[in-house]
């Protein structure tokens, strides 16, 4: 078994998609480590605000495959590919990291994924991993999130 370290992320009806995912990750995976859900600015366009969390899960499957399975999950919520990379969504979850796996040029799958310089990525998976050292960096979670600039802003935490 590996462990995935996700982002999950919505602006549309958040609660209800990201609660229904948690139920399907919970049915598939079993136990989910899950952060606090923060309500944050969308970053890149002019949006409603997201609804940003982070998971743990074990998983049997290897990393193309499970992201497989996340994008199913996410058009099962109705997620809209067709539009700009940058826009509302009602689920977005991304591998961010894979046990300590570097992978490049599979498709759209990049482990480090690249998000995790955004605050709303690296701020709650440093809170359930913050020992977790990100391949490549020789840092953990929460070293990265000590130094990053968003580091003191408040955060509105929401109940899911």
């Amino acid at each position: 078994m590996s462990l995935a370290y996700l982002s999950l992320g919505s602006n549309v009806d958040a609660i209800t998609h990201l609660g229904a995912a948690l139920a399907e990750l919970r049915e598939r995976f079993g136990d989910v480590v899950l952060s606090a859900v923060y309500r944050t600015r969308a970053v890149g366009f002019d949006g409603p605000d997201f609804y940003n969390a982070a998971a743990i899960i074990a998983t049997d499957l290897e990393p193309q495959a499970l992201n497989t399975w996340l994008h199913q999950l996410e058009d099962r919520h109705g997620r809209d590919r067709s539009g700009p990379r940058y826009g509302d969504r009602t689920l977005d979850i991304d591998i961010v990291l894979f046990d300590d796996r570097v992978l490049e040029g599979t498709g759209n799958l990049r482990i480090p994924r690249p998000e995790l310089k955004h605050a709303f990525v690296l701020r709650p998976l440093a809170e359930i991993a913050p020992d977790v050292v990100v391949p490549g960096s020789g840092q953990t979670l929460a070293q990265l999130w000590a130094v990053h600039p968003e580091h003191g802003a408040d955060w509105e935490a929401v109940p899911l």
